[in-house]
């Protein structure tokens, strides 16, 4: 590993060490997971008729998205093995002789927990998501043999202050909805009231939430008067899309970060749907980022020490913090959704608490 010039030679070695170990533990765990998930579902995908093409892109899409579910993990792992063989060869102690403090020498597991948490983060808001869509569609075709709800109906929603959209039959395939109208109100009041016997989604225009508006019937109130206009075709902005009627399962899993922030503002702003699996998704993906740095201090401060039985125990120990710290995301993430706990709490809950008991082993690690 070629040295950076504000690193020692330790740091350098540290580094080489975890980062080296962490990528090899989620290449090793990640290839039998797909040999395992592959041979469970191969009579399902030949059955359901899976293209040899579609499945390869699916487990393209699948090793991403559970190599960064389970990051806590790997992390637990590769810091355990390399800094258990360390302390069995009495290197760690040959450090902290040689007048390097424990602090010192927890700096460069920092920098390698800063690189995972940076990757964690560009994988979980940006570069997951666009896989996530064509894994969960191939997930419910080939796996579940479950469709997606192709058409909504009577959809109304609030598309900007005041004005109401409604939406009598909506047809996915074709992004067209039949039987439209939009009601602007102020002050309570109704001013303008429009109805159409069909509206779609402009999917060639590069403008974001474009619409067309066919046979359009217009009425302008003002006071007494009313004014009547009908139109063809009326090109419009309307700020909904067809995701917004057809939200599927793990909607949110298949949206950026930009997009969730989009979604929960136009949520908020419509006073419709629930929008608190978006809000967790959001923060998950922060708290995921922040764990990085909270496992690392607990896996060092556990297998530091040089123990008779080997990394067995320090091994054991982790293993059991890092599976007891996904099932605490999962059980404060049902919180959020079914006890009406706020969701940023629910998501970071969980580093709360690990974190304390990171900050207790530390105290407790061999100076």
């Amino acid at each position: 590993m070629r040295r950076i010039p504000f690193l020692k030679r330790i740091d350098t070695y540290l580094i080489g060490k975890f980062l080296g170990t962490y990528f090899f533990s989620i290449l090793l765990i990640i290839s039998v997971a797909v040999v395992f998930d592959y041979n469970d579902n191969i009579d399902k995908l030949v059955q359901n008729g899976a293209p040899w093409q579609e499945i390869l892109q699916y487990y393209l899409n699948f090793i991403p998205y559970y190599a960064n579910l389970f990051s806590s993990l790997f992390i637990f792992i590769a810091v355990i093995f390399f800094t258990s063989k360390l302390a069995g060869n009495s290197e760690i102690i040959a450090m902290l002789s040689a007048g390097i403090s424990f602090r010192r020498l927890i700096h460069p597991y920092m920098i390698s927990a800063a690189v995972i948490a940076a990757i964690t983060f560009v994988l979980s808001s940006e570069v997951i998501p666009r896989g996530s869509a064509e894994r969960l569609a191939f997930e419910n075709q080939y796996k579940r043999r479950k469709k997606d709800a192709t058409y909504a109906e009577n959809v109304q929603m609030q598309v900007d202050t005041g004005v109401i959209a409604f939406i009598e039959h909506f047809d996915g395939p074709s992004k067209t909805g039949y039987r439209f109208q939009l009601d602007k109100f102020e002050k309570k009041k109704l001013v303008s009231h429009l109805t159409a016997t069909r509206i779609t989604y402009d999917t060639l225009s590069n403008e974001r939430f474009h619409w067309k508006i066919y046979n359009a019937t217009m009425r302008d109130m003002r006071g007494i008067r009313e004014k009547i206009t009908h139109k063809a075709v009326i090109d419009s902005v309307l700020i909904m899309e067809p995701s917004d009627f057809l939200a599927t399962r793990n909607f949110q899993e298949t949206m950026t970060n930009k997009e969730l922030l989009e979604h929960i503002e136009r949520a908020q702003i419509r006073g419709t749907g629930n929008i608190t699996p978006f809000r967790i998704e959001y923060y998950k993906r922060y708290a995921a980022a922040f764990a990085s740095f909270i496992m690392t201090i607990i896996g060092v401060t556990l297998s530091s020490r040089k123990r008779k039985g080997g990394m067995g125990f320090s091994l054991g120990v982790g293993l059991g913090l890092s599976v007891a710290y996904v099932f605490f995301q999962a059980i404060t993430a049902g919180f959020a959704t079914n006890a009406n706990v706020p969701p940023l709490l629910a998501v970071w809950l969980p580093n709360i608490v690990f974190a304390i008991i990171a900050f207790y082993l530390y105290k407790k690690a061999p100076r």
